[in-house]
């Protein structure tokens, strides 16, 4: 069967989402030919357990900012209505039964390639989505799966870090963004 349509997958915390992220999306649109990106912020990643991230509702409202008018970007808070952590099989399933005719994407990050076999569910999210390896730079082995890869030296994690330690983050995320990053205060104790 041809699917209607390709619809990509984007989880994540995106603690905050930053240009890197939205850069990737639409890489991946145009590599996958995909009709639309859904970013899922993820209630609490299953990867990042020892880490709380910021409140879900300001993750949101930064995500929609970031996205606000850009053709095919849609944000879907569906794990966020969940309790626990966010497992990608429960979003897949969901998303299988809302577009029975799609293909779906699931984005993965390089990073979490070698891990992939220890997500839940594996074999049937392996048989609903086709996963899709998002990458900043060469990968060595990505299992068979596409990759989009564009070299972007822009993370989560340094934007926290420069906002802990009172330095600019700007470029580095949406306007958007930024200013409901400054307003609720975010990251500002380490």
């Amino acid at each position: 069967m041809i699917p209607r349509e390709n619809i990509g997958l984007f989880g994540g915390s995106f603690d905050p989402v930053h240009h890197g992220h939205l850069i990737m999306a639409r890489e991946a649109m145009e590599t996958l030919g995909l009709s639309r990106v859904v970013f899922i912020p993820a209630n609490i990643s299953p990867h990042k357990l020892g880490r709380p991230p910021a409140p879900a509702g300001v993750r949101l409202e930064m995500l929609q900012a970031a996205t606000a008018g850009e053709p095919g970007f849609e944000v879907d808070a569906l794990e966020l209505g969940r309790e626990g952590p966010s497992f990608a099989i429960e979003t897949a399933r969901e998303f299988r039964r809302r577009f029975p005719e799609a293909g779906i994407f699931y984005f993965i990050g390089e990073d979490n390639l070698a891990a992939l076999h220890t997500w839940k569910d594996i074999g049937e999210l392996r048989s609903i989505v086709r996963f899709a390896v998002l990458a900043r730079g060469a990968v060595a082995d990505a299992q068979g799966f596409p990759v989009v890869s564009r070299h972007i030296d822009i993370s989560s994690t340094d934007i926290r870090k420069r906002v802990a330690a009172g330095r600019p983050v700007r470029y580095l995320l949406p306007e958007a963004s930024m200013e409901i990053l400054q307003r609720h205060r975010l990251y500002r104790n380490g």
